[in-house]
């Protein structure tokens, strides 16, 4: 919210924060957007988290919501990590807490501005641990070496994807469903009455400019957005760095550091394959996608969502789901030499692993792949998710019980 005034942004947080569902419309670059619609699926999670450790570090690109949605706390204090005066009251942790009410919420937005950021954190967990804490930043905790100490056992990290699917169905009333693919899912832009790709372009500038460079220090600004954009061209396929390497002119190593830095940076995820051993299956190259469908159709030049854009697109909104649901160390794809393919499998315990298929229509569903996949891995749910599905039903398809849903948040077996 760069273009709007600090007293307007004060009286559009306090708009916010006494309003079951509030919308505040204000116009920039000649579009109108829309703020501050409550999330109660992401509130549940903070607070939930909050019973099991004082700390939440809740991590996600810029412009995706981190603000918005950590102005939502009720009765919370908080503190922009930006500003001169804010780092100049966190400069002394023990004497900021000591001045807080005992059981006070605390929003360090931006944290990573701080000279130490690390050291607030560690004296509040260790310390004060009534407190409950939000902390945000663009990128996780240990992205940038002022976090001398992980605080490993002291914090949960959730990170916010793009608008999902169920949002715009119900918190976002967004039932357009190329609108949503086409705009993608920060917040302003989806609800933007026109889409201006303008904010890509100043979106991918910034990512550059204030997490990559800062954090990494990435000199190459020429390599690494041509590397991204391919990536966008890329997502949602296996993962072919030789080639990568090839069309952005840099070396492997260099490609490699850059991805991981764009990983660490929450702009891209690589998925990693599942595998057994023995099954001729693919076991070392990962899936890529590029976390936002507006970005992915921006850069490939779509005006318009195709007939035969929406399944790969569709992918990507089935894995948010899935990630803001279970550990992404629980999440693989599935491949084996004859091209069989699960688009998504769940680990679970005791050798279980869920199988999910993201499909637009129910009726493109396939059974062949599944089929070999659980000749191998008899153990675990089957899942067709589908955009359009109102309430889950169960089909048998090639001797299979499969579950037909459009949210994949099942318990993993």
């Amino acid at each position: 919210m760069g273009a709007v005034g600090s007293a307007e942004t004060a009286r559009i947080r306090h708009f916010a924060r006494n309003q079951t569902k509030s919308y505040f419309t204000f116009s920039r670059l000649n579009v109108k957007y829309v703020f501050m619609i409550k999330r109660p699926f992401w509130l549940d999670q903070i607070h939930d988290l909050w019973r099991k450790r004082s700390i939440v570090w809740l991590a996600g690109v810029r412009r995706i919501g981190k603000t918005s949605l950590a102005d939502q706390v009720e009765g919370a204090k908080y503190l922009n990590c930006d500003l001169p005066s804010v780092r100049r009251q966190l400069g002394d942790p023990e004497f900021f807490f000591e001045q807080q009410p005992k059981r006070a919420t605390l929003i360090f937005d931006e944290i990573h501005r701080l000279d130490d950021p690390s050291l607030l954190l560690k004296v509040a967990a260790d310390e004060y641990s009534s407190l409950r804490i939000l902390a945000t930043g663009s990128s996780t905790l240990e992205a940038t070496k002022k976090f001398k100490d992980a605080l490993t056992g002291r914090k949960h990290v959730i990170s916010l994807t793009p608008v999902l699917w169920r949002e715009c169905l119900t918190d976002f009333e967004v039932t357009d469903f190329d609108r949503r693919l086409l705009h993608g899912g920060f917040p302003e832009l989806l609800l933007a009455e026109d889409l201006d790709t303008s904010f890509f372009e100043e979106w991918m500038d910034s990512f550059y400019a204030r997490d990559i460079q800062e954090l990494f220090g990435v000199r190459n600004r020429t390599g690494f957005m041509k590397l991204l954009k391919l990536l966008c061209m890329r997502s949602g396929g296996l993962l072919d760095v030789t080639n990568l390497a090839k069309e952005s002119g840099m070396s492997r190593p260099t490609v490699m550091s850059h991805m991981d830095a764009m990983e660490i940076g929450q702009a891209i995820l690589r998925l990693p394959p599942f595998h057994g051993g023995g099954h001729r299956e693919i076991v070392r190259q990962p899936k890529t996608y590029v976390h936002d469908t507006g970005l992915i159709a921006h850069v490939r030049g779509w005006e318009q969502i195709r007939e035969g854009d929406r399944g790969h697109l569709w992918e990507n909104l089935v894995l948010d789901e899935l990630r803001s649901a279970y550990p992404l160390s629980n999440l693989r794809h599935w491949r084996d030499r004859h091209k069989h393919e699960i688009d998504f499998i769940a680990i679970g315990k005791r050798g279980r692993a869920d199988a999910l298929e993201a499909k637009i229509n129910p009726d493109a569903f396939e059974p062949h792949a599944l089929e070999v996949f659980r000749a191998a891995y008899p153990k675990g749910k089957n899942l067709l998710v589908c955009p359009f599905v109102k309430e889950p039903y169960k089909i048998r398809s090639g001797g299979l019980a499969v579950l037909v849903c459009s949210t994949p948040h099942l318990p993993i077996s």
